[in-house]
C-alpha cells in the first residue's frame, strides 16, 4: 500500500466525440462498503476475507489507518485479509493517520477512535484540509471527545486531533442533514462505549454500516416511524465476528459510463454486478424518468446487498425536476447527471444541492463553471441548479480543483459534445475509480 500523494503534477486530459459506444465491462467494487469492510474487519474477532475491494487511493489510506490503529491487513491473491483485533482493542497510532483526500475514511475513523482514552492525529491533503469535520465531531463531542482543530468548531478543519474521554457517554443524535457519514460516525463511536448509543434519521441515507454491523454481529435494532424517521440503536461493548465479504460494483462509478452510453449516439454498454441498494440509486431513477433506454438484468443478492448488470443505450432523454428527498440516494452523481442534463431536451431542474457544497469542492459552484465553460446555460441557486439542455457545444477547459467526480463527468462530456472537452488534472481520479480511463476507452471513448 502506497501512502497518499498530497503535491503532484497535474494530469490534464481531454476527451474527443466519438461515434458509438460499445461493450461490455465490470467497474470496480463500490468504495463505501470498501471502507466499512476494513474498518470492521478491524475491530472484529478473527480474519475478515474481502474479495472485491476498491483498490483505489481512499480505500488505501483506510487501509492505511487501521493498520496503524493495531490491525493486520494484506492482500493474497485477489482477497484482502484482515486479521481482526476485537473491539474495545484498539492501539494508540504511533504518527498522524495520513486520509490523503478520503473523505468518508477520516470521518468514520473519527467515529471509531471517538470511544478510546488516546489522542489520534488526523491529516490530508490540501482538499481534505479545507473540508468542514464539525458535523461529523460535533455529536462525538457529545461523548466527551476533545477536538483540538485548525479551525472554529463548526468546521473543525484538518490536521486535527481527536481524544476520546475516558469514560466516554453513549449518545442519542438526531441528525440534523442527510449524512450517512455523520449517521456511521456515531455508531462506529458507540460500538467501544458502554450503554445504548441512538441515531435518529429523520431521512434515510444509505444503509450499508447499519447492514455490515448487523452482519458483523453488532447488537443493533432498527425502527421506523409512521413518518418514516428512523431511530437506530446500537448497544456498545459487544463482540464483532469476522467476515466473508464480497464489495459489489460501485454505482456511483458505474454513473459515468451509464450516462455516456445514453448521450453517445448508436451506443450499447453494460455493466456487469452494480450494486442496487436503494439507498444509492437515485440516479438510476432519475435517468429512466428522463426517458433513458436504461433495463437491469440478472438481479440477485450478494452479500447482503441487491446486484444486477444494468445495460444502457443512446436515448433522446427530456428535462425533469429532480426532487430534494433524493438526494440522498445519488449526492455523489450530480455532476454527471448535470452532463445528461445538458444533452437532454428542455430544463432539468435538480433541488436540494446543499451538500454539494462541503464535498471535495463547492461541487455545485465548480459543476456550473463547468457547464458554462462548454457553452451550457445554467442558473446556480444557493441549493438548487438549472440546466437548459439542447446541443452541447463543448471545446471548454475546466477547472476540476482537486474532484475526481467533476474530471470524470466532464470528460464524459467531450464523448458526445460537438468539440473536445478537456480537464486540467486527472491525477485525483485515483481516488476512487484508476480504471475509468482504461474502461471507458475499452468502450471507445477517446482520451488523451
Amino acid at each position: 500500500m502506497t501512502s497518499p500523494t498530497h503535491d503532484h503534477a497535474p494530469v490534464p486530459m481531454t476527451s474527443a466525440p466519438v461515434s458509438k459506444l460499445n461493450g461490455i465491462i465490470t467497474v470496480p467494487g463500490d468504495k463505501s462498503i470498501s471502507h466499512r469492510s476494513l474498518i470492521l474487519g478491524t475491530v472484529a474477532d478473527g480474519q475478515t476475507k474481502i474479495t472485491g475491494l476498491l483498490e483505489a487511493d481512499d480505500v488505501m489510506a483506510t487501509a492505511k489507518a487501521m493498520q496503524a490503529l493495531g490491525a493486520n491487513i494484506r492482500k493474497v491473491s485477489d482477497t484482502w485479509l484482515v486479521d481482526g483485533i476485537g473491539n474495545g482493542a484498539l492501539l494508540a497510532p504511533s504518527a498522524p493517520l495520513d486520509f490523503g483526500n478520503a473523505g468518508t475514511g477520516s470521518r468514520l475513523t473519527m467515529g471509531l477512535v471517538a470511544g478510546y482514552d488516546f489522542p489520534v492525529t488526523f491529516i490530508g491533503d490540501a482538499s481534505l484540509s479545507s473540508r468542514p469535520m464539525g458535523r461529523v465531531l460535533n455529536p462525538l463531542r457529545e461523548s466527551g471527545v476533545q477536538v483540538e482543530s485548525a479551525g472554529e468548531e463548526d468546521r473543525d478543519l484538518l490536521p486535527l486531533t481527536v481524544h476520546g474521554a475516558p469514560l466516554p457517554i453513549p449518545m442519542t443524535y438526531r441528525v440534523p442533514v442527510a449524512s450517512a457519514q455523520v449517521k456511521s460516525a456515531v455508531l462506529l463511536a458507540g460500538l467501544n462505549i458502554a450503554g445504548t448509543t441512538t441515531v435518529i434519521e429523520p431521512i434515510m441515507t444509505r444503509d450499508h454500516t447499519e447492514k455490515m454491523l448487523a452482519g458483523f454481529g453488532a447488537n443493533i435494532s432498527i425502527k421506523t416511524d409512521e413518518d418514516g424517521t428512523r431511530h437506530i440503536s446500537l448497544v456498545g461493548q459487544g463482540d464483532l465476528q469476522a467476515q466473508d465479504i464480497t464489495v459489489p460494483a460501485d454505482p456511483s462509478s458505474a454513473s459515468f459510463a451509464i450516462v455516456a452510453g445514453l448521450i453517445v449516439e448508436g451506443s450499447d454498454i453494460t455493466i456487469n454486478n452494480v450494486m442496487l441498494n436503494p439507498t444509492r440509486t437515485g440516479l438510476f431513477d432519475t435517468l429512466l424518468e428522463m426517458g433513458a433506454d436504461l433495463t437491469i438484468a440478472n438481479r440477485r443478492n450478494s452479500g447482503g446487498e441487491e446486484i444486477g448488470n444494468i445495460r444502457v443505450r443512446h436515448s433522446k432523454l427530456k428535462g425533469v425536476t429532480v426532487p430534494a428527498s433524493r438526494a440522498p440516494s445519488m449526492i455523489d452523481e450530480y455532476p454527471v447527471l448535470a452532463v445528461a442534463a445538458a444533452f437532454a431536451e428542455g430544463e432539468t431542474h435538480m433541488l436540494g444541492l446543499h451538500e454539494l457544497r462541503v464535498k471535495e469542492c463547492d461541487r455545485l459552484t465548480v459543476t456550473v463553471e463547468g457547464l458554462k465553460a462548454n457553452g451550457v446555460t445554467c442558473t446556480e441557486g444557493q441549493e438548487d441548479l438549472l440546466v437548459i439542455g439542447g446541443a452541447v457545444k463543448g471545446g471548454g477547459h475546466v477547472a476540476t480543483h482537486l474532484d475526481h467526480r467533476i474530471a470524470m463527468a466532464f470528460l464524459v462530456m467531450g464523448t458526445a459534445a460537438e468539440n473536445p472537452v478537456s480537464v486540467d488534472d486527472t491525477f485525483m481520479i485515483n481516488t476512487s475509480f484508476r480504471e475509468f480511463a482504461p474502461l471507458m476507452s475499452e468502450l471507445g471513448a477517446k482520451l488523451t
